[in-house]
């Protein structure tokens, strides 16, 4: 891809610029060590550094153009600088303009909500490759942009702007005609816009609780920055298919805020719902039951048609997920349940969602991605209706991000669990020790180093639960999931959970 500084910026609020801009640029980054010569080098502000610090070394690599905020203390001939009063914000914008606007090309679908972003998304992507679809996806989980399923290399729910577009201008080389997008409250505020151009043509909500109040400062501000996956709708008058589908939305009715999300948008919405009646255009899910061999449950939709489902995957919160795909799929593709239906059997589970162990030791081991209040009450009831034996739970909390959810996620564990370990998650710039004190503030009732046992290195913290697991017991291992490394202040070090885990057990004689 090649784009002169004048046609990239063209349509950029620019208040300043310097240099040649009929430039030829042929990449763009915002981390300088990935500059090369042709780059259009975006510095932007962050939480530590100032990206504007880093210029030089981005012109030493090769950079030929410069985004920035402030004025500089000096130029270099040759290069062209350009002054904005938002590096992020305008960043988008300008890799829209870099990839020729992808997302016009592509039937676009953006699944926001607090919990099950990754698992929606790659159901709605499997529904769409089973019946016969294009599709790619991006989520925190993996992505694909052409055939194979890549994991995701970093702990960014959304990518910063210039590799959705990139992406998305890779799956419009490689034929594909729907895109699958984890939208993060992050990626939707317009403090990253990281989203702000891409074209959306349908908007699925999850479900909206309490979390990232350390960046949205609000409930409130969380919400409506979640809600503007919804008013992006308006954008769009149909969606770009032979049938002319009116862009739509997919919401969980049974949360709180689905009233809000319905009134972001003037475009229809329909509804999901496991304790409702049957919303206009949507399902219904009843009567659904759990066990080791996946989910049960019948299914209703508004033409009082009736469906027995059976689903090969763990944890019945996935009900709710999968009914959003079917209403997704079913809406964009004009196929009937009927049509749909079958291929649920076919459906694979997310990696580190409800991700089972086996190495044949006597007791279950599962791992899964919740770290949420929200997502620790939607899996420990059923987990606990059916072990037999004791439960015994492993998690910490994210370094600088909300703090509030600390002890209410120790409350929580507590209530369902017979141990508690309390591990490192990911402490970034904070005290270990002192995250795990304050996850243990809430864990009333609970006596150290008996049914409470605070260790902040995971994998010794894994093997210390493992050995105090028995025959029927469950040790499930919450917050880390699919990711590939735990963050420390000065290092970040290689970890997988499900690896861990099966190394500890192969350890202590399971094979």
């Amino acid at each position: 891809m090649k784009k002169t500084i004048s046609q990239i910026i063209e349509s950029l609020p620019v208040l300043e610029v310097k240099g040649p801009e009929n430039t030829v640029i042929t990449s763009l980054v915002y981390d300088s060590r990935k500059a090369e010569k042709g780059s259009l080098f975006f510095a932007l502000p962050g939480i530590h550094e100032n990206g504007a610090s880093f210029i030089p070394h981005a012109i030493k690599n090769g950079a030929l153009a410069i985004v920035h905020k402030d004025t500089l203390p000096s130029y270099e001939s040759g290069v062209c600088y350009i002054r904005v009063e938002d590096p992020r914000f305008v960043m988008s914008a300008a890799a829209s303009a870099f990839y020729d606007e992808p997302s016009k090309d592509l039937c676009i679908i953006g699944v926001t909500g607090t919990e099950g972003k990754s698992s929606t998304v790659s159901f709605i992507f499997q529904l769409l490759r089973l019946s016969g679809e294009k599709a790619g996806f991006i989520s925190t989980v993996d992505f694909c942009i052409k055939d194979e399923v890549l994991p995701n290399p970093e702990h960014q729910t959304t990518p910063e702007a210039v590799e959705i577009h990139r992406h998305l201008a890779e799956m419009r080389s490689n034929g594909i005609e729907y895109a699958v997008i984890e939208a993060s409250s992050h990626g939707l505020s317009p403090r990253t816009n990281r989203l702000g151009d891409v074209l959306f043509d349908a908007a699925v909500m999850t479900n909206v609780t309490h979390e990232h109040l350390e960046f949205h400062g609000t409930h409130e501000q969380y919400k409506s920055d979640k809600a503007n996956l919804f008013r992006a709708l308006d954008a769009h008058s149909h969606i770009k298919r032979e049938r002319e589908v009116p862009a739509f939305g997919v919401v969980n009715e049974d949360d709180p805020a689905a009233g809000y999300f319905h009134a972001a948008t003037s475009k229809p919405v329909f509804g999901c719902s496991a304790i409702a009646a049957v919303p206009r255009g949507g399902l219904s899910a009843t009567h659904i039951t759990e066990n080791a061999g996946g989910i049960s449950f019948y299914l209703s939709n508004s033409s009082d048609e009736s469906f027995q489902i059976k689903v090969p995957l763990n944890g019945a919160f996935n009900v709710r997920n999968i009914m959003a795909a079917l209403v997704t799929v079913s809406h964009l593709t004009g196929k009937s349940l009927k049509t749909l239906i079958p291929l649920l059997e076919k459906l694979k589970p997310v990696k580190g969602r409800m991700t089972k162990i086996d190495k044949g030791q006597p007791f279950e081991v599962i791992v899964d991605y919740a770290h949420t209040p929200s997502s620790f009450q939607t899996i420990f009831p059923p987990l606990r209706g059916r072990v037999k034996g004791k439960i015994i739970s492993l998690f910490g909390s994210g370094g600088e991000r909300d703090t509030m959810k600390r002890p209410e996620q120790g409350r929580i564990a507590s209530d369902y669990s017979d141990m508690v370990f309390l591990t490192d998650e990911d402490p970034r710039g904070e005290e270990p020790m002192a995250i795990l004190e304050d996850i243990a503030a809430g864990c009333q009732g609970r006596t150290r180093d008996k049914d409470l046992f605070l260790i902040p290195d995971r994998p010794q913290a894994i093997r210390k639960a493992f050995s105090l697991a028995r025959a029927g017991d469950l040790v499930l291992l919450l917050g880390k999931g699919h990711e590939n490394s735990i963050i420390y202040k000065n290092m970040t070090m290689p970890y997988d959970e499900i690896s861990e885990a099966e190394k500890a057990l192969s350890e202590a004689g399971y094979k």
